[in-house]
């Protein structure tokens, strides 16, 4: 493990900002309790619009964001050892992680679409590099921790929202259940870890059918899973029950995750010379490895004849 940067808490600059918004932009003593979330799910029913609102505080549950810096590259953790990010410095808007180039792998079966959506910030490297080189798109991320944002934009170089970028603070839960976006995103990215980082903390049926509903007719999801932890079968399970089996898995990298992808749409045959065709143009223009991403498919799915299909 590298030794964690000292530096001041990131939940400490996010809740001390929500008390400076609350007090009309005056900067209050820091009382972390006061800006936490209420993350309980309340019930919409018509028999609780008049229930009286809770106004004592709640202490938050999210891990402390620390980072450390190894080879001049700056990670970020979540109070342990485990990578939950990573940026380097020289290269601040280059996917520097194997298995987060790999969550790029959409880009092999679709154009640019209008809407990418993140589940999970981290340290925004997949937003960076949507917002900074598929400009025909309006690129989103969902994270629920204010700590989070805080640290991608002063540590790891997240812009501050356009008219292109938006980082939406909310719960990936209640955002693939609003209905608003269910039928407007094409690439979906999911990586929604807790401290631990051995499972999705988000992996049920449901959730991942309220995720295909977010796409559109022919939109793409990938998840990024642990290969060698029991997360990864039940969550390929649970993905193959929500998308009707048109999902496969990436073998793994040397770090141990492995990234699965799901099709939403109509049945996909495509030629492997049209694949690779692709690739190299991908490779040329966003300098992301695509080429060992289809050997990867054909490793994983044993499809070596002329086309892919799913």
């Amino acid at each position: 493990m590298t030794k964690l940067i000292k530096r001041a808490s990131a939940e400490v600059r996010a809740f001390r900002n929500r008390d400076a918004e609350a007090a009309g932009g005056k900067q209050k003593p820091h009382k972390s309790q006061n800006a936490t979330r209420n993350k309980t799910r309340v019930s919409h029913d018509d028999d609780l619009h008049d229930a009286p609102q809770i106004e004592a505080p709640r202490k938050p549950r999210f891990a402390p964001v620390t980072f450390s810096e190894e080879g001049g590259v700056r990670f970020l953790h979540f109070g342990t050892e485990w990578v939950q990010g990573a940026m380097r410095l020289r290269k601040p808007d280059h996917i520097e992680l194997e298995y987060a180039q790999q969550m790029m792998a959409w880009l092999l079966f679709i154009e640019t679409p209008r809407r990418i959506v993140q589940l999970g910030l981290g340290a925004a490297a997949l937003t960076k590099f949507a917002h900074r080189f598929l400009t025909r798109a309006k690129v989103e991320a969902v994270e629920v921790n204010p700590a989070v944002v805080v640290a991608a934009r002063t540590m790891f170089e997240l812009p501050h929202d356009d008219a292109r970028l938006t980082v939406h603070e909310t719960d990936a839960w209640d955002f693939v259940n609003d209905r608003a976006n269910h039928g407007t995103i094409g690439a979906l990215q999911i990586d929604v870890y807790d401290a631990t980082a051995r499972g999705p903390v988000l992996d049920s049926v449901g959730f991942y059918r309220a995720v295909r509903a977010c796409l559109t007719d022919a939109g793409v999801v990938t998840v990024n899973l642990f290969g060698d932890h029991p997360s990864f079968v039940r969550n390929m399970k649970r993905l193959n029950e929500a998308f009707d089996g048109r999902v496969v898995a990436l073998p793994e990298v040397h770090d141990g995750n492995r990234i699965a992808i799901a099709f939403s749409g109509p049945a996909l045959e495509v030629p492997f010379t049209a694949l690779q065709a692709r690739a190299r143009l991908i490779e040329a223009e966003l300098g992301l490895p695509a080429r060992k991403w289809i050997k990867g498919l054909q490793e994983s799915t044993g499809q070596h004849g002329d086309s892919f299909s799913i």
